[in-house]
């Protein structure tokens, strides 16, 4: 069973290791307690008023975005519900009842990176929740010259810095599952 289990991984990784790293992320991923963030990507649709719906628009560094008419308006911090109400408020001067979407096409706010002896190092978005393992598999695999027994995970929790290891070669024979952490936003991966 065990064997069938890591042979079923073993395809799994290699498949999304295939998968380009700044791909956008599944709306049925977001959890709808979900808070909008910076370099989040969103669509703003405004019903029956094509010319004030929005494909494609970033949260800026400030927090905010732009919108035809209404000009800035403060995202950051916000469920898209409470987004989407917000923009309802300011185009009622403008629109008669308007009916407004927002959906976050691609989480920018929550990232993690990884450097080293990986396939492809960078930086990589946290869509859903993703293990240290999942990582090094959209990373494209351990290079096959890394110290695969010291891998570190550095984690910043308040004003201190906290490190993780993790040993693939234990990991990947089912052993001390507990290191494969789930990975945070901000977290730094270091493949030696």
């Amino acid at each position: 069973m065990k064997i069938f289990i890591w042979a079923l991984c073993l395809i799994l990784s290699n498949a999304i290791a295939g998968l380009p790293n700044q791909q956008k992320t599944p709306a049925a991923e977001i959890p709808p307690e979900y808070v909008i963030g910076l370099e989040d990507v969103l669509a703003v649709n405004v019903w029956r008023e094509p010319e004030l719906s929005l494909n494609s628009v970033t949260v800026r560094p400030d927090g905010k975005i732009s919108l035809p008419l209404i000009g800035d308006i403060h995202a950051s911090g916000l469920a898209p519900r409470q987004l989407q109400e917000r923009i309802v408020e300011r185009l009622k001067e403008f629109v008669a009842a308007p009916t407004v979407a927002v959906v976050v096409l691609k989480i920018g706010s929550r990232s993690v990176s990884i450097v080293g002896n990986v396939a492809k190092p960078g930086v990589y978005y946290l869509g859903s929740p993703m293990t240290v393992l999942e990582l090094l598999a959209r990373a494209g695999g351990v290079g096959s010259y890394a110290k695969k027994k010291n891998i570190s995970i550095i984690r910043k929790e308040g004003d201190r810095v906290v490190p993780y290891r993790f040993n693939y070669g234990e990991v990947s024979k089912g052993k001390n599952l507990q290191q494969n952490i789930i990975l945070k936003n901000g977290d730094q991966i270091v493949v030696p």
